[in-house]
């Protein structure tokens, strides 16, 4: 005779699959120095709004502006800084009720993440943030094009950055000391938290002179096929066009902590111009981190609009300038920290003379490794000569 069959649950399945949705709380663990100063900020953020309720008084949040009209150049540093007009956000006001509940939801959601010791991708924080409002069909968030701008606005709130509010953009890797010359063609992908709990600078182990930043991929990949970096002892590094923070934090770290000095080779362009002013004096955005991201030392050490010429270029290698080229050119030379240079505005003058804009791989024209054997070393060494033609300050 048969035995009956009995049902049963396995055991390393949930009996109720309701059990599923009761997730456990994540321990909360010890807070360093610097993530109980950014969770006391977002403490003091909450209390001021919590204070207003229970006066009976439109709870509002205080945010730095962000705008052109709100940042100043400081000459003495040299760097961009933000100055002091804000905007107010309130509760009750239907127009900025929305943004000040998301407000306070990312600010709550990034001391979740400190107390319990974790990280988010910015894409992440939208979806912990993102729900149905109870009794309403409204969301908090529609999409990450609302949750990124109110990330911003909280790093100017609390005067940190996103990667203190354990926000990063992407996936890193902690822990293992990495060997960059080994990393074949691809290189090291910089991330974007890049502060010394996940990436150490040892001076002891660091040998090398000097950082060349180059602007795009495709340069830097014939640098690295050339061995630039194992030739001339330096360290390699490129910002995919406009840098990320990430690259740029870290510029500024090789710069400030290890004293290595920074090299730009930058395109002969409006956009090459305006790269080399964010890595240099910081951008408009993040004027309140420039002390943080700026190298007020770099050097712009080409493609310059005489070495058409000095370097016996072909014209099939020029780009007209178009409109916008022209329009952006101008608006640059406004810039305070181009508009007091003299050489500046003389290399921007030249470039309009000119007609064209140059890119920095048009010096390939003149042999394949002629950017890498030639012209690069000959700048380094002016610099180190201190002849004052090799770069722009």
């Amino acid at each position: 005779m048969a035995k009956k069959r009995t049902s049963s649950t396995p055991k390393s399945a949930p009996a109720n699959p309701a059990m599923l949705m009761d997730a456990k709380p994540t321990k909360v663990k010890k807070l360093n120095e610097k993530d109980a100063r950014t969770v006391d900020r977002i403490k003091t953020l909450a209390g001021t709004v919590a204070m207003s309720a229970e006066e009976r008084e439109d709870p509002l949040i205080q945010i730095p502006s962000r705008s052109l009209s709100n940042v100043w150049f400081n000459e003495l540093d040299r760097i961009i800084e933000m100055g002091e007009k804000t905007t107010s956000r309130t509760l009750f006001n239907l127009s900025q009720a929305r943004s000040f509940m998301q407000t306070l939801l990312i600010a709550e959601g990034a001391n979740q993440l400190i107390h319990q010791g974790k990280t988010l991708s910015i894409r992440g924080m939208y979806y912990q943030a993102k729900h149905t409002i109870k009794g309403v069909k409204e969301e908090t968030f529609n999409d990450q094009s609302e949750s990124d701008p109110i990330i911003e606005d909280l790093e100017v709130i609390l005067s940190t950055l996103r990667e203190e509010l354990h926000l990063y953009i992407t996936i890193i890797d902690r822990g293992d000391r990495i060997d960059c010359s080994r990393m074949g063609s691809g290189g090291y992908g910089i991330p974007s938290i890049v502060e010394p709990e996940v990436i150490t600078l040892d001076p002891k182990l660091c040998k090398a002179d000097f950082v060349l930043h180059v602007e795009k991929d495709t340069v830097w990949q014939r640098f690295n096929e050339d061995k630039f970096w194992k030739k001339n002892n330096c360290i390699l590094t490129h910002g995919g066009g406009q840098p990320s923070r990430g690259v740029r934090r870290l510029l500024y770290r090789l710069n400030n902590e290890l004293k290595l000095p920074v090299y730009c080779l930058l395109d002969n362009d409006p956009w090459g111009y305006y790269i080399y002013s964010v890595i240099k004096q910081g951008s408009i955005n993040l004027a309140f981190e420039s002390r943080r991201m700026a190298v007020p030392a770099a050097k712009f050490i080409g493609i310059r609009s005489d070495d058409y010429e000095l370097c016996g270029l072909s014209p099939s290698v020029t780009i007209a300038l178009n409109d916008n080229d022209r329009k952006r050119a101008k608006q640059i030379s406004e810039y305070p920290w181009f508009s007091d240079k003299k050489e500046w505005q003389d290399e921007i003058a030249k470039m309009l003379k000119h007609g064209f804009k140059m890119e920095v791989e048009s010096l390939i024209s003149k042999g394949i490794t002629y950017v890498t054997d030639v012209y690069t070393p000959e700048k380094i060494r002016m610099i180190r000569e201190g002849i004052p033609d090799a770069f722009l300050d």
